[in-house]
């Protein structure tokens, strides 16, 4: 990778923020105390009820439904077979924005199929019984990723609805294999925009060129975060090569680069190009070289914490980090970093403006659910 002279310029405590290991967060004392509230088995994502309790996700297939007052779990039945294998697993959860009438729950899996593997999209009715019981009814995959592959990385499948609640947004990786980023065929390397049935969205702007139906935006890596903030727009971090973690601003239409492009290099040590002015593809916003491997997104609005509002938080797993993003219109900046001495998968805003974090479970990690408050 060639250095960007920008780098040269930045001050130190910035550049010890951008890099992949502990950053100076152990000489400055963190501005959140942390409780620790239940642990969990590999939890890859997690959503608030109306209610306050939770539904939490396990990398092995498992979806839990957790109250956090009692420490009460769940197990939720009807889930599909989930491939757990590699980067697979029982992926994202998120609520139907008609929660309180439909009861919709929506999440994302890894499955095995005829001609290989893949994410899929599902819905299923949340129901709980008078024994206690839970349950998903009438499950049924909505969309499967395009096409189906060998190996067992780069899945992504994040979930985010559009503000207004009209449009599903749903990322798919590049699945380790490079050029299905750039493949207009493929939903391979993509965010694509669906429609809440899983049916592409009317309108998505390259269809008309023979992109795929539902794409939105294309040449991405490993997606594993998506988040609007309040004015509507779509923030995406996805993990580089080697180095090259990316904060995007994604805009329909738009070619993000990669494998033409990057800031990061091939695992084998091969150079990719830096961005450029002159190469036709969107930029990041923001990237880290040495990586910081971004896992969940989340953008915070919360009374609880209000220098943090316009803020993207992002899981560190490599790094064993929360780091925060300051949001300014278009712009993002490089705002904090703290080491948590665990792999973090997701980062969650609480019903009363807390920060929920989970430890990825995997490395060393604990697996645990944490509460973040104010220090003060």
């Amino acid at each position: 990778m060639r250095q960007s002279p920008l780098s040269f310029a930045l001050p130190f405590a910035l550049l010890a923020c951008a890099g992949g290991g502990a950053a100076n967060s152990q000489e400055t004392p963190k501005p959140f105390k942390t409780a620790t509230i239940a642990d969990f088995d590999a939890p890859w994502a997690m959503t608030f009820l109306p209610d306050g309790r939770m539904l939490v996700t396990e990398k092995k297939g498992e979806m839990l439904l957790f109250d956090p007052k009692n420490g009460t779990k769940i197990p939720v039945a009807g889930i599909p077979t989930v491939d757990s294998a590699g980067q697979g697993g029982l992926m994202d959860v998120v609520l139907s924005p008609d929660f309180a009438r439909d009861k919709t729950v929506y999440f994302s899996f890894s499955e095995a199929g005829a001609d290989g593997k893949g994410v899929a999209l599902a819905t299923g009715s949340f129901a709980q019984a008078s024994d206690g019981k839970a349950m998903l009814d009438n499950v049924k995959i909505i969309f499967r990723a395009t096409p189906y592959v060998s190996g067992n990385g780069h899945y992504s499948g994040r979930i985010a609805f559009s503000p207004d609640g009209k449009y599903l947004f749903f990322t798919n990786g590049e699945r380790q294999k490079f050029d299905p980023a750039q493949d207009p065929k493929a939903t391979l390397g993509k965010v694509l925009r669906l429609n809440r049935d899983g049916t592409p969205a009317a309108g998505n702007p390259l269809a008309a060129r023979g992109f795929h139906p539902a794409v939105w935006s294309y040449g991405h890596r490993n997606l594993l975060g998506i988040a609007f903030d309040d004015k509507g727009q779509l923030w995406e971090q996805e993990m580089g090569p080697k180095g090259g973690d990316e904060v995007n601003l994604i805009k329909p239409g738009l070619n993000y680069g990669y494998p033409a492009v990057s800031n990061g290099d091939h695992y084998d040590g091969r150079d990719i190009p830096d961005h450029s002015a002159s190469d036709g593809y969107e930029p990041p916003k923001l990237w880290w070289n040495p990586a910081i491997s971004p896992g969940g997104l989340a953008y915070y609005n919360g009374a609880m914490f209000p220098a943090w509002k316009g803020s993207l938080f992002i899981g560190g797993l490599s790094s064993k980090a929360l780091i925060r993003v300051k949001i300014d219109g278009t712009s993002a900046t490089k705002a904090d970093q703290w080491d948590m001495g665990a792999r973090i998968r997701e980062a969650e805003q609480g019903p009363d403006g807390a920060l929920w974090v989970l430890e990825d479970g995997g490395s060393g990690s604990q697996g645990r659910l944490l509460k973040l408050t104010p220090a003060g």
